[in-house]
Protein backbone atom coordinates (compact mmCIF):
# COMPACT_ATOMS: atom_id res chain seq x y z
CA UNK A 1 0.00 0.00 0.00
CA UNK A 2 1.15 3.56 -0.77
CA UNK A 3 2.41 5.08 2.26
CA UNK A 4 0.52 8.32 1.98
CA UNK A 5 -2.61 5.92 1.21
CA UNK A 6 -1.95 4.61 4.69
CA UNK A 7 -1.91 7.37 6.39
CA UNK A 8 -4.87 8.67 4.94
CA UNK A 9 -6.67 5.60 5.61
CA UNK A 10 -5.84 5.29 9.90
CA UNK A 11 -6.06 8.84 10.61
CA UNK A 12 -9.67 8.36 8.76
CA UNK A 13 -10.22 5.55 11.47
CA UNK A 14 -9.12 7.06 13.70
CA UNK A 15 -11.85 10.08 13.55
CA UNK A 16 -14.16 7.71 12.72
CA UNK A 17 -13.40 6.30 16.63
CA UNK A 18 -13.17 9.53 18.00
CA UNK A 19 -16.20 11.42 16.42
CA UNK A 20 -19.12 12.64 18.55
CA UNK A 21 -21.70 9.78 18.35
CA UNK A 22 -18.93 6.99 16.95
CA UNK A 23 -19.67 5.08 20.11
CA UNK A 24 -23.31 5.64 20.37
CA UNK A 25 -25.53 2.73 20.33
CA UNK A 26 -29.51 2.33 20.43
CA UNK A 27 -31.55 -0.55 21.61
CA UNK A 28 -35.23 -0.57 20.62
CA UNK A 29 -37.67 -2.55 22.91
CA UNK A 30 -40.68 -0.80 21.87
CA UNK A 31 -40.67 -0.04 17.88
CA UNK A 32 -44.86 -0.40 17.58
CA UNK A 33 -46.79 -0.09 14.31
CA UNK A 34 -50.33 -1.10 12.31
CA UNK A 35 -53.59 -1.79 14.37
CA UNK A 36 -54.79 -4.77 16.95
CA UNK A 37 -53.28 -6.39 19.76
CA UNK A 38 -49.57 -5.57 20.84
CA UNK A 39 -47.06 -7.77 19.22
CA UNK A 40 -45.09 -10.57 20.56
CA UNK A 41 -43.48 -10.24 23.17
CA UNK A 42 -45.45 -7.63 24.93
CA UNK A 43 -48.24 -9.33 27.03
CA UNK A 44 -50.51 -8.53 29.59
CA UNK A 45 -49.77 -8.68 33.16
CA UNK A 46 -52.77 -9.12 35.83
CA UNK A 47 -51.29 -9.19 39.69
CA UNK A 48 -54.91 -9.53 40.64
CA UNK A 49 -57.50 -11.45 38.03
CA UNK A 50 -60.26 -10.22 39.87
CA UNK A 51 -59.44 -6.70 38.39
CA UNK A 52 -60.60 -5.72 35.09
CA UNK A 53 -57.32 -5.71 32.98
CA UNK A 54 -56.57 -2.02 31.05
CA UNK A 55 -57.02 -2.46 27.35
CA UNK A 56 -54.15 -1.95 24.96
CA UNK A 57 -54.13 -1.66 21.60
CA UNK A 58 -51.88 -0.31 18.79
CA UNK A 59 -52.80 2.54 16.69
CA UNK A 60 -51.70 5.57 14.62
CA UNK A 61 -52.16 8.38 17.03
CA UNK A 62 -50.85 12.06 15.55
CA UNK A 63 -49.00 10.69 13.44
CA UNK A 64 -47.00 8.23 16.01
CA UNK A 65 -47.37 4.43 16.12
CA UNK A 66 -48.23 3.81 20.06
CA UNK A 67 -50.06 1.37 21.98
CA UNK A 68 -52.94 3.28 23.31
CA UNK A 69 -53.83 2.25 26.76
CA UNK A 70 -57.30 2.81 28.23
CA UNK A 71 -58.90 2.19 31.44
CA UNK A 72 -61.74 2.08 33.21
CA UNK A 73 -61.81 0.86 37.09
CA UNK A 74 -59.11 -1.41 35.56
CA UNK A 75 -55.40 -2.33 36.47
CA UNK A 76 -52.96 -4.73 34.13
CA UNK A 77 -49.88 -3.74 32.98
CA UNK A 78 -48.11 -4.36 29.56
CA UNK A 79 -45.12 -5.94 29.52
CA UNK A 80 -41.94 -7.65 28.41
CA UNK A 81 -38.60 -9.30 28.97
CA UNK A 82 -35.80 -6.81 28.12
CA UNK A 83 -31.77 -7.83 28.04
CA UNK A 84 -29.89 -4.30 27.74
CA UNK A 85 -26.58 -3.56 28.61
CA UNK A 86 -26.93 -0.66 31.13
CA UNK A 87 -23.13 0.15 31.22
CA UNK A 88 -23.23 0.72 27.21
CA UNK A 89 -27.16 2.45 26.89
CA UNK A 90 -27.82 3.66 30.64
CA UNK A 91 -30.64 6.27 29.23
CA UNK A 92 -34.04 4.99 28.64
CA UNK A 93 -36.04 7.18 25.97
CA UNK A 94 -39.73 6.93 24.77
CA UNK A 95 -42.98 9.44 24.01
CA UNK A 96 -45.99 9.41 26.37
CA UNK A 97 -49.32 11.29 26.19
CA UNK A 98 -52.58 11.42 28.74
CA UNK A 99 -55.83 12.77 28.02
CA UNK A 100 -55.83 14.04 31.62
CA UNK A 101 -53.83 12.90 35.17
CA UNK A 102 -56.11 10.74 37.31
CA UNK A 103 -58.26 13.29 39.34
CA UNK A 104 -58.71 11.82 42.51
CA UNK A 105 -55.49 9.43 42.83
CA UNK A 106 -52.85 10.42 45.95
CA UNK A 107 -49.89 8.24 45.63
CA UNK A 108 -49.18 8.76 49.41
CA UNK A 109 -52.46 5.73 49.72
CA UNK A 110 -53.44 2.61 48.81
CA UNK A 111 -56.57 3.82 47.93
CA UNK A 112 -54.99 7.00 45.47
CA UNK A 113 -52.28 4.26 43.65
CA UNK A 114 -53.59 4.93 40.50
CA UNK A 115 -52.11 7.07 37.25
CA UNK A 116 -53.02 8.00 34.10
CA UNK A 117 -49.81 6.64 32.86
CA UNK A 118 -46.06 4.81 33.86
CA UNK A 119 -43.42 3.16 32.77
CA UNK A 120 -42.29 0.40 35.12
CA UNK A 121 -39.11 -1.33 35.07
CA UNK A 122 -38.35 -4.77 37.14
CA UNK A 123 -34.80 -5.68 38.45
CA UNK A 124 -33.60 -9.19 39.69
CA UNK A 125 -31.82 -8.34 42.35
CA UNK A 126 -28.83 -11.21 44.01
CA UNK A 127 -29.82 -12.83 46.75
CA UNK A 128 -27.28 -12.47 49.12
CA UNK A 129 -28.05 -8.17 48.69
CA UNK A 130 -31.67 -9.02 50.48
CA UNK A 131 -32.19 -9.41 54.09
CA UNK A 132 -34.06 -12.13 55.09
CA UNK A 133 -37.29 -9.90 55.92
CA UNK A 134 -37.07 -8.74 52.81
CA UNK A 135 -36.75 -12.28 50.82
CA UNK A 136 -39.56 -13.59 53.23
CA UNK A 137 -42.06 -10.67 51.93
CA UNK A 138 -41.23 -11.82 48.15
CA UNK A 139 -41.64 -15.27 48.77
CA UNK A 140 -45.04 -14.47 50.27
CA UNK A 141 -46.21 -11.82 47.84
CA UNK A 142 -45.29 -14.41 44.73
CA UNK A 143 -47.35 -17.53 46.56
CA UNK A 144 -49.97 -14.98 46.35
CA UNK A 145 -49.35 -12.89 42.62
CA UNK A 146 -47.05 -15.25 41.02
CA UNK A 147 -43.84 -14.75 39.91
CA UNK A 148 -44.33 -11.79 37.78
CA UNK A 149 -43.48 -9.88 41.57
CA UNK A 150 -39.99 -8.07 41.21
CA UNK A 151 -37.03 -7.99 43.47
CA UNK A 152 -37.02 -4.67 42.90
CA UNK A 153 -39.26 -1.94 40.25
CA UNK A 154 -38.67 1.39 39.40
CA UNK A 155 -41.60 3.30 38.22
CA UNK A 156 -42.10 6.26 35.78
CA UNK A 157 -45.49 8.19 36.51
CA UNK A 158 -47.51 11.28 35.45
CA UNK A 159 -49.15 12.21 38.86
CA UNK A 160 -51.86 14.44 39.19
CA UNK A 161 -50.55 16.61 41.99
CA UNK A 162 -47.02 15.58 42.88
CA UNK A 163 -43.82 17.81 42.50
CA UNK A 164 -42.13 16.87 39.58
CA UNK A 165 -38.80 14.50 41.11
CA UNK A 166 -40.82 13.43 44.10
CA UNK A 167 -39.78 10.02 44.71
CA UNK A 168 -41.24 7.56 47.51
CA UNK A 169 -42.13 4.46 47.94
CA UNK A 170 -45.18 2.68 46.42
CA UNK A 171 -48.34 2.76 48.63
CA UNK A 172 -48.18 -1.21 48.94
CA UNK A 173 -45.29 -2.16 48.71
CA UNK A 174 -41.23 -0.80 49.41
CA UNK A 175 -39.82 -3.09 46.60
CA UNK A 176 -41.42 -0.12 44.48
CA UNK A 177 -40.81 3.05 44.06
CA UNK A 178 -42.49 5.82 42.18
CA UNK A 179 -41.04 8.78 40.31
CA UNK A 180 -42.65 11.85 39.23
CA UNK A 181 -41.40 12.72 35.41
CA UNK A 182 -44.73 14.41 34.94
CA UNK A 183 -47.38 16.15 37.20
CA UNK A 184 -50.87 17.83 36.70
CA UNK A 185 -52.80 18.74 33.23
CA UNK A 186 -50.32 21.34 31.78
CA UNK A 187 -48.85 18.89 29.01
CA UNK A 188 -52.08 16.94 28.51
CA UNK A 189 -53.52 16.10 25.24
CA UNK A 190 -49.78 15.72 23.75
CA UNK A 191 -46.67 13.81 23.06
CA UNK A 192 -43.75 14.33 25.70
CA UNK A 193 -40.46 13.01 24.81
CA UNK A 194 -38.60 11.82 28.42
CA UNK A 195 -34.90 10.36 28.39
CA UNK A 196 -34.16 9.44 31.87
CA UNK A 197 -30.60 7.40 32.82
CA UNK A 198 -31.28 4.21 34.40
CA UNK A 199 -28.55 3.65 36.53
CA UNK A 200 -29.14 6.66 38.18
CA UNK A 201 -32.41 6.38 38.91
CA UNK A 202 -32.07 2.88 40.35
CA UNK A 203 -29.28 3.97 42.22
CA UNK A 204 -31.42 7.33 43.49
CA UNK A 205 -34.50 4.87 44.52
CA UNK A 206 -32.32 1.98 45.76
CA UNK A 207 -28.79 2.73 46.72
CA UNK A 208 -26.04 0.45 45.52
CA UNK A 209 -28.01 -2.26 45.59
CA UNK A 210 -26.65 -5.14 42.85
CA UNK A 211 -29.12 -5.27 40.01
CA UNK A 212 -30.10 -6.46 36.65
CA UNK A 213 -33.00 -4.89 34.73
CA UNK A 214 -35.24 -7.92 33.28
CA UNK A 215 -38.74 -6.12 32.23
CA UNK A 216 -40.33 -2.91 31.08
CA UNK A 217 -44.31 -2.39 30.94
CA UNK A 218 -46.14 -0.13 30.49
CA UNK A 219 -50.04 1.40 32.58
CA UNK A 220 -52.88 2.99 32.64
CA UNK A 221 -54.69 2.24 35.92
CA UNK A 222 -57.79 3.26 37.95
CA UNK A 223 -58.95 0.34 40.00
CA UNK A 224 -58.24 1.88 43.10
CA UNK A 225 -59.97 5.79 42.49
CA UNK A 226 -62.56 4.13 39.75
CA UNK A 227 -62.29 6.08 37.37
CA UNK A 228 -61.41 6.64 33.86
CA UNK A 229 -57.82 7.03 32.02
CA UNK A 230 -56.20 7.04 28.51
CA UNK A 231 -52.48 7.40 27.59
CA UNK A 232 -50.17 6.85 24.76
CA UNK A 233 -46.67 5.13 24.79
CA UNK A 234 -44.19 4.73 22.30
CA UNK A 235 -40.41 4.59 20.36
CA UNK A 236 -39.01 2.84 23.78
CA UNK A 237 -34.65 2.49 23.27
CA UNK A 238 -32.14 2.39 25.19
CA UNK A 239 -29.73 4.50 23.80
CA UNK A 240 -25.98 5.56 25.05
CA UNK A 241 -26.47 9.59 25.79
CA UNK A 242 -29.21 11.69 26.75
CA UNK A 243 -28.39 13.36 22.81
CA UNK A 244 -29.23 10.54 21.22
CA UNK A 245 -32.71 10.46 22.82
CA UNK A 246 -33.33 13.60 20.33
CA UNK A 247 -31.31 11.85 17.45
CA UNK A 248 -33.19 8.80 17.10
CA UNK A 249 -36.43 10.68 17.96
CA UNK A 250 -35.20 12.94 14.71
CA UNK A 251 -34.85 9.76 12.74
CA UNK A 252 -38.13 7.92 13.65
CA UNK A 253 -39.74 11.67 12.57
CA UNK A 254 -38.01 11.15 9.04
CA UNK A 255 -38.82 7.06 8.66
CA UNK A 256 -35.63 5.64 9.71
Amino acid sequence: MNPRRRTSWATGLLLLLVAPGALSATAWVGRFGGEGPPPEPWRIQQLDERIPPTRYTLREWDGVPAIEAQAERSMALLGRPVEVDLAATPYLCWLWRVDAPVADADMTRKAGDDYAARVYLTFDVAPEALGFGTRAKLALARSIYGDQVPDAALNYVWDNRHPIGTLRDNAYTDRARMLVLRSGADEAGRWVLERRNVVEDFRRAFGDLPAKLSGLAIASDTDNTGGVARAGFAQFRFVTSADDCEAAQAATARGG
